[in-house]
């Protein structure tokens, strides 16, 4: 056994024990998760990269058999795009002038739902978080999604600030834009033209933490319908997107076509390329 295990093996309280086993547990889970999940990633690169199974399997001592199973067991690689053993998926609560109480959009509210139930695929334990009336949030965490703009949190407009190609800007009659520093193309949601639209832009991006020691994914619409259509592009590309980035820093701006009545993406597409950023 190992130190920690005799550690807990030898507490006397009962009650303590069975507290500190059962997050041990949960802890060494979330480990043997990851460890699978590292393991089917690195089969499938060397595969990739013109190594036949036989010859991984020589190269570690495995039959060609254990490898070729390895490679199809566990979480698949691309739910490291997420986050590591668990993902942490926070969204806005808005004050409403017609509600005494703040109120989370339904659309933020499926679409961290739909978002958890990816995760879970991956063998991810989703959590779920609100951001409070004023937008204060800590950032500094590791497996963190959040689903906000500039204008709800001051802590996410922050963190979006840093991103040098795309940028929420306000359009001189008033409503939010999103703008492409490199072709710079203007971006405005179609609920905000005459006559109204059911279509909206919204922005995804992993960025670096305030801290510098790690990054978080943010996303949001314009409107909430544009938040519904990432969490869909995600869900069908993220296998894509993995390939292509890792966990590197990037972002893009996403449009949405949605039903005007039940707010449901129709057709999700980007609108830029995906940049890649330093860091």
């Amino acid at each position: 056994m190992t130190d920690e295990v005799n550690r807990i093996a030898g507490l006397r309280d009962p009650f303590e024990l069975l507290r500190q086993a059962t997050t041990r547990m949960a802890e060494a889970q979330g480990e043997v998760t990851e460890l699978a999940r590292l393991r089917r990633r690195v089969i499938q690169e060397l595969h990739d990269g013109g190594m036949s199974f036989a010859d991984i399997a020589e190269q570690v001592g495995l039959t060609r058999g254990r490898i070729h199973q390895i490679k199809h067991a566990g979480p698949a690689p691309e739910g490291a795009f997420l986050g590591n053993g668990s993902v942490t998926i926070a969204t806005p609560l808005k004050q409403e002038a017609i509600r005494a109480r703040p109120v989370v959009a339904i659309e933020d509210v499926t679409g961290a739902q739909r978002l958890g139930e990816l995760a879970q695929q991956f063998g991810l334990t989703p959590f779920y978080e609100h951001i409070p009336i004023g937008g204060a949030i800590d950032l500094n965490r590791p497996n963190l999604v959040v689903i906000s703009g500039p204008r709800i949190s001051p802590a996410v407009a922050d963190v979006l600030a840093h991103d040098s190609v795309h940028q929420f800007a306000r359009a001189k009659d008033g409503p939010w834009t999103l703008v492409d520093r490199r072709s710079g193309i203007v971006f405005r949601s179609g609920q905000d033209e005459e006559p109204s639209r059911s279509w909206d832009v919204a922005y995804l991006g992993r960025l670096p933490r305030p801290d510098g020691k790690g990054s978080l994914i943010v996303f949001t619409g314009i409107h909430p319908p544009g938040s519904l259509g990432v969490v869909q592009y995600l869900c069908t590309r993220i296998t894509d997107l993995f390939g292509e980035l890792s966990t590197r820093p990037f972002s893009v701006l996403i449009g949405t076509e949605f039903d005007p009545t039940t707010h449901e993406p129709l057709n999700v597409e980007p609108l830029t390329p995906v940049y890649q950023m330093e860091g």
